[in-house]
């Protein structure tokens, strides 16, 4: 340990209990650290290189602004609600159908988005607004619409698994199909539960359409569903790479939207991608700064220590995973999930690799990891959001959403020791 070191880690640590911006708060613990460090790899030139070459050789990070704009145009217009018309559809007389029209709707959502805030935001108004209509405690409305919302970054695409893969290189098409089944397990997990809340509180029951009206809806519904295909089938058929796909989609979304649905004007169009640069602002801001961080990290070299530090303790590679599983959960409840990926996850994989531990199963189970941290208390991004959208109390939703959380939970320890569920599809598709 020396000086500059010292100051950083305090410096870090005041971040959080002050409640810094955690970009901000990084850049200013990393500005610390250069201006008392002896370290000639420390020298702003030798930083300043090292991140032009790195950030301009992140081909796949022109990804993840592409992701960001198809989810705001998905957002923007009729398609959300032809999301949620389909997936009540589907649904049918079941009873607390809302609920679980909420979950399936997520689950076809998250194959266009990527995003859990944009799953939350988008559908979730739209949500929460039917369910309160039909008389669902506000507290079980808001807390499986933000446990739902998980889903969107575990079925692909995934802004977090393009970040993982960027660090880790880890394939981001193996890392997608890697995150189907987990993502569906997730869903029949919450629907389980939902049909017994369903049952206990006497929630009413949905509608069935008629076989004719089912496929009208189902037709007009194809053209929106059908950006699924356009993305995953571009990267699966090698006709594009996933950051190609990522423009294809988002372009397509953009022609579905405009001359299919007539879903918005330019007026909205404007708002759409004033949202993709504000967005794609804020997450390039906390990759610069989290480069910084993890540049530090790397020269001091921190990973080392903390590999021989672990592995000191166990070089069991199931008990070295149930660690770090525990170690993520924790982070999550208190850090930005963004954070942890640019900051923590290069830190553990210098141990994953030691202990043999397949890249992509340990990228899907750390994002689910991370983000179930997103509906965790006290800090859970998707908590406010909820809350902010239906003015409900966080206390009332945390109390509901605790035995969800427990089940998603389930299933991340599922993935985590059967890694056969993370790896069955991608081994389909050729992967070793």
């Amino acid at each position: 340990m020396n000086l500059a070191l010292i100051v950083f880690f305090v410096s870090f640590t005041l971040i959080f209990l002050l409640r810094i911006p955690i970009a901000p708060g990084m850049m200013m613990a990393s500005a610390f650290y250069f201006a008392l460090s002896k370290n000639p790899a420390a020298s702003l030139d030798m930083v300043a290189m090292q991140f032009l070459t790195n950030m301009n050789a992140s081909f796949i990070l022109i990804a993840v602004p592409l992701f960001v704009f198809m989810a705001e145009i998905m957002n923007s217009g009729k398609v959300t609600n032809m999301i949620f018309s389909f997936a009540n559809a589907l649904v049918g007389k079941r009873k607390g159908a809302l609920g679980h029209v909420n979950v399936v709707a997520s689950i076809i959502f998250s194959g266009m988005t990527g995003s859990a805030l944009a799953d939350a935001s988008g559908l979730g108004s739209m949500e929460i607004k039917a369910m309160r209509e039909q008389n669902y405690d506000d507290g079980y409305t808001c807390a499986i619409t933000a446990a739902s919302a998980t889903i969107g970054p575990i079925i692909p695409p995934s802004i977090p698994m393009v970040f993982y893969s960027m660090l880790s290189g880890a394939s981001i098409g193996y890392l997608f199909l890697g995150g189907v089944l987990p993502g569906l397990l997730i869903g029949v997990g919450l629907m389980i539960y939902t049909a017994i809340i369903a049952r206990a509180r006497n929630y009413p029951e949905g509608q069935s359409l008629k076989p004719l009206e089912f496929w009208k809806l189902t037709l007009r519904s194809i053209p929106a569903l059908f950006s699924v295909v356009v993305l995953l089938g571009g990267i699966y058929t090698g006709i594009v790479t996933p950051t190609e796909a990522g423009a294809l989609a988002a372009f397509y979304a953009l022609l579905v939207s405009v001359f299919l649905y007539r879903a918005f004007g330019w007026k909205d169009f404007k708002q759409v991608l004033v949202n993709t640069v504000r967005t794609t602002g804020t997450l390039s801001l906390l990759v610069g700064s989290a480069y910084a961080f993890s540049y530090i990290v790397t020269i001091e070299k921190i990973p080392n220590f903390v590999a021989s530090l672990m592995l000191g303790l166990t070089t069991n590679k199931y008990v070295m995973l149930l660690i770090i599983n525990v170690v993520f959960l924790a982070l999550g409840m208190f850090i930005d999930t963004m954070a942890i990926t640019l900051v923590f996850i290069p830190i553990v994989l210098p141990i994953i690799n030691q202990l043999g531990i397949d890249l992509v199963h340990f990228g899907v189970v750390i994002v689910l990891n991370m983000m179930i941290g997103l509906s965790t208390p006290p800090y859970g991004m998707l908590l406010y959001v909820v809350s902010g959208i239906s003015g409900t109390p966080l206390k009332t939703i945390i109390k509901e959403i605790i035995p969800m959380i427990f089940v998603i939970v389930v299933v991340l320890f599922l993935i985590t020791y059967i890694p056969d569920i993370v790896l069955l599809i991608p081994r389909l598709s050729g992967y070793r």
